[in-house]
């Protein structure tokens, strides 16, 4: 599933406010600048800190 374009332009890391690259084959939007990866479930970008991985 991919990611509407419009939408990952918008979104930021909640953390750094900076740009996330989108991982298609993991399903997350990932944050170089924090090191945290957020999911997307069911199409949807899951932006909690609680909820993200740390790469």
């Amino acid at each position: 599933m991919t990611l509407d374009p419009w939408l990952l332009e918008r979104l930021v890391c909640p953390v750094t406010r900076q740009p996330l690259r989108h991982d298609e084959d993991a399903q997350e939007l990932v944050s170089e600048a924090a090191g945290l990866a957020y999911p997307i479930r069911d199409g949807i970008p899951v932006m909690l800190v609680e909820e993200a991985r740390e790469i």
